[in-house]
């Protein structure tokens, strides 16, 4: 159940920040959500990478929802860079609208 409040902030703020700059809406809602299962992924991997290296074998004593607990972090992390990323590069855009990179120079 947290799990889907959680898609649905993701989704929202990342709907609202397409929609701030005139980008594909729903595009970058599901990019959104993706980048959140994306980073819950490679968290758990990590995670669990880390805990058979510092203590091996202890790994089949941990279970499942905890490991995917300590992955929400990895998660939320890897969402809330691409939202500043995307929010930085549509921010300050390297061409101003209305200009063609071709006849800047003549």
């Amino acid at each position: 159940m947290i799990g889907l409040v959680l898609i649905y902030f993701i989704g929202k703020a990342f709907y609202d920040l397409a929609s701030r700059f005139n980008q594909s809406k729903w595009g970058f809602a599901i990019l959104g959500i993706v980048s959140y299962y994306l980073g819950l992924v490679l968290g758990g991997f990590s995670i669990g990478i880390l805990y058979e290296i510092f203590s091996p074998g202890e790994i089949d004593n941990v279970s499942e929802p905890l490991l995917g607990v300590m992955a929400i972090p990895a998660g939320a992390l890897a969402c809330w860079g691409l939202y500043k990323f995307l929010e930085k590069k549509w921010a300050n855009p390297s061409v101003p609208k209305g200009h063609d990179v071709l006849d800047d120079n003549l």
